[in-house]
């Protein structure tokens, strides 16, 4: 018998959040541009639900474009540069910016690195939890490596203002939930019994000469 593997769904949810994460970015922020009407603060932003949560794009006019060939990407949605994130979650080393942005790059690389490695052995491919938490971790680390290597930082959009909180994105949403799994899964499911092995044959009697 075939033996069962979640191979699949660690690849499909890290494309799965990659593609999300990279889609909102990029329409969210081309959609608040509104053909370069920004508002003091040079961003705009929409409320979702007023008093809560809004989506927020800020630019940055002033940051040149790359000398490279990622000019046409940092411009897809908009002509001037976004504003971003240098450092991790809450500004964490975002006063150092570029030293921070490929420190953290760095770490994002050698991160998404180790999760394919160890995530499709035989091993954790047996797991399904493990398998999905380690494919939204995935996706949720190539979004924000990707935003690294072409925007120098990292996109954030989504802001609840109900109470102060760092203004955050979808990848991110990937890592806290696929954190939240990986923890579920090693408190609460049991790991997976072990393959029942095929009986080995018996010996043939010798006969009698």
């Amino acid at each position: 018998m075939a033996e069962r593997s979640y191979r699949w769904l660690l690849i499909s949810l890290a494309v799965v959040g990659l593609a999300a994460d990279q889609a909102s970015k990029y329409g969210v922020f081309r959609w608040l541009y509104d053909g370069g009407n920004l508002r003091v603060g040079a961003g705009n932003s929409y409320d979702v639900a007023p008093g809560k949560l809004e989506l927020l794009a800020q630019f940055d006019p002033d940051a040149p474009l790359c000398d490279c060939g990622f000019s046409g990407l940092q411009t897809w949605s908009a002509p001037v540069m976004p504003r971003v994130n240098h450092g991790a979650l809450f500004g964490i080393g975002g006063g150092h910016k570029a030293a921070a942005n490929w420190a953290f790059a760095g770490v994002s690389l050698a991160a998404a690195a180790a999760i394919l490695v160890w995530g499709l052995r035989r091993g954790p491919a047996r797991e399904r939890w493990l398998s999905a938490a380690l494919g939204l971790i995935l996706g949720g680390t190539v979004g924000n490596l990707y935003d690294r290597v072409v925007f120098g930082g990292v996109r954030d959009f989504i802001h609840f203002y109900w109470f102060e909180w760092p203004v955050f994105n979808v990848a991110d949403c990937c890592l806290v939930v696929g954190a939240a799994l990986l923890l579920v899964q090693a408190v609460f499911v049991p790991p997976p019994k072990p393959e029942p092995q095929p009986a080995a044959a018996d010996p043939e009697p010798a006969k009698a000469v």
